[in-house]
C-alpha cells in the first residue's frame, strides 16, 4: 500500500518545488536581460502555476495513458471552478472585473466548448495541438497589448499577480548576483518538475491497477487536484487578502492555459484520442460548470458565499459520482 502511494506523493512534492524554482530562476534571468515586468508576469509567472499540469499531461501522453493526460486537463478545470472557486468565494466574495468577465471568462467558456466538441469527434492530433497553442500565443500577445493600454486588468494578469502575492520574493534578485545562480535555479527546477511528473504518472498508474480504478478517474480527481494545488494556494491567499478579483482571474486564466496550452502541447507532443468517457461526460460537464461560473460572475459582478457553497457542493457530488 505504502509503495503505491509513495511515488504519487513524491511526484506531487517534486512538481511543486520544481515549479517554484523554475519560475523564480526564469523570472530573475528575464529581469537581467531587461524584459519588462509586464511581459514577465504574463508569460513566465503566468505559466508557473500551470507547469505541474503541463509536465504531467505530456508525460502521461508519452507513456500511453491518455486518461491521465486529458483527465488532468479536464479535471483541473472542473476543480478550478467548483473546488477552488467555491473555497475562494466562501472565504471572501469573489469580485469580478469588467475586463475579466467580458474578454477572459467568455474566452474560457468558448475554448471549453470547442475542446469538448473536438474531443468528441476527433483525436487530439498535432494539427489541433498546434492550433490550440497558436491561439494561446495570440491571446497572450493581445493581452499584453491590452494591459499596456491600461484597458482594465484581465484574467492572465490576475493569474500572475496571484502567484506574486503568494510569493512576494519571486522577482527579488540582487543586482550584484551572477546570472549563473538564477540559471542554475531554473535548470534545477526544470529537472525536478520532469522527475516529479514521471513519478506522479507512474504512481497514478500503479494506484489505478492496485485498486482496480480506471486511469481516467485517477486523472480526473487525484492527479487533477494535486497538480492544481498552486492555483488553490494562490487563490486562497488572494481571498484571505480580500482580493477576490485576483482569485477570479487566477481561476479563469488557469483554465484558458490548461485547455489551450496544456491540451494543445499534449496533442502536439503525444497525439492520442481523448478517452470516450471524458469526451462524452466530463468535457461537457466542464462546459456546463464553466457556464454556471460565468453566470454567477455576471450576476452582480461578484460570486457570493452561497454561490461558493453551491460550487463546492457540486464538486463533492462530482467526485462521489466518479468514484466506485
Amino acid at each position: 500500500m505504502f509503495e503505491t502511494w509513495l511515488p504519487l506523493i513524491a511526484g506531487f512534492a517534486l512538481l511543486l518545488l520544481g515549479g517554484e524554482l523554475l519560475v523564480r530562476g526564469a523570472v530573475q534571468v528575464a529581469e537581467r536581460f531587461g524584459v519588462s515586468p509586464l511581459v514577465i508576469g504574463l508569460t513566465l509567472v503566468g505559466f508557473g502555476t500551470s507547469m505541474p499540469e503541463l509536465v504531467t499531461s505530456v508525460q502521461a501522453g508519452l507513456a500511453g495513458s491518455p486518461g491521465i493526460a486529458y483527465g488532468n486537463v479536464v479535471g483541473s478545470n472542473i476543480a478550478n471552478i467548483l473546488l477552488i472557486g467555491g473555497v475562494s468565494a466562501l472565504l471572501c466574495p469573489v469580485i469580478v472585473t469588467e475586463a475579466a468577465l467580458r474578454r477572459d471568462a467568455c474566452l474560457m467558456l468558448g475554448v471549453a466548448a470547442t475542446f469538448a466538441v473536438l474531443a468528441f469527434f476527433f483525436p487530439m492530433n498535432r494539427m489541433l495541438g498546434m492550433i490550440f497553442v497558436t491561439v494561446l500565443v495570440a491571446y497572450i500577445f493581445l493581452v499584453i497589448r491590452s494591459e499596456r493600454a491600461a484597458d482594465g486588468h484581465g484574467a492572465v494578469y490576475d493569474k500572475s499577480l496571484a502567484l506574486q502575492q503568494a510569493d512576494p520574493g519571486l522577482s527579488r534578485c540582487s543586482p550584484t548576483r551572477a546570472i549563473v545562480i538564477p540559471l542554475l535555479l531554473a535548470f534545477a527546477g526544470l529537472a525536478l518538475v520532469v522527475l516529479g511528473g514521471g513519478l506522479l504518472v507512474d504512481g497514478a498508474v500503479a494506484l489505478a491497477r492496485e485498486f482496480g480504478i480506471g486511469e481516467t478517474v485517477i486523472g480526473l480527481t487525484i492527479v487533477a487536484v494535486g497538480t492544481s494545488m498552486p492555483e488553490l494556494v494562490t487563490s486562497v491567499i488572494a481571498a484571505i487578502k480580500r482580493q477576490g478579483d485576483v482569485a477570479f482571474g487566477n481561476i479563469v486564466g488557469s483554465n484558458i492555459y490548461n485547455i489551450l496550452g496544456i491540451g494543445g502541447t499534449t496533442g502536439l507532443i503525444a497525439p492520442s484520442t481523448v478517452p470516450a468517457e471524458i469526451a462524452s461526460f466530463d468535457a461537457p460537464l466542464m462546459v456546463g460548470v464553466s457556464a454556471v461560473f460565468v453566470f454567477f460572475a455576471a450576476t452582480g459582478r461578484r460570486i457570493e458565499r452561497w454561490e461558493g457553497m453551491a460550487l463546492l457542493a457540486g464538486y463533492c457530488g462530482y467526485v462521489y459520482l466518479l468514484w466506485p
